[in-house]
């Protein structure tokens, strides 16, 4: 079994930061991308930051220059540091993360049970 972890959402006034973390824990073998993507009351699911290969990053324009995706591989966790943030920013984040559990497994792709963020003064 996989399970994703979050963490780091909360309630911000604008302009103000959050660090989002998700840990993967499990039977993995290798972690082949990982990101965060969020969804907003009324609004589809939409990328806000993802590796998709080693180091290539997608950021979504919408956060392009305010948020910033990093990952220790060590411990199979991403982050995502958010700074200038908006009331547009609210929405649920989730984590998602593709993955073998060994060497002959089908690739997979994990979601995580999202974490809230709300900004609002």
């Amino acid at each position: 079994q996989v399970q994703l972890v979050e963490s780091g959402g909360g309630l911000v006034q604008p302009g103000g930061s959050l660090r989002l973390s998700c840990v993967a824990s499990g039977n993995i073998f290798k972690i082949n991308h990982m990101g965060w993507y969020r969804q907003a009351p009324g609004h589809q699911r939409e990328l806000v930051a993802h590796f998709t290969s080693g180091t290539t990053i997608n950021y979504g324009d919408s956060v392009k220059g305010r948020f910033t995706i990093s990952r220790d591989n060590a411990e199979n966790t991403v982050y995502l540091q958010m700074n200038s943030l908006k009331p547009e920013d609210t929405a649920v984040y989730y984590c998602v993360i593709g993955l073998q559990k060994s060497r002959y497994d089908i690739p997979a792709t994990y979601w995580g049970p999202g974490t809230q963020v709300t900004v609002s003064s």
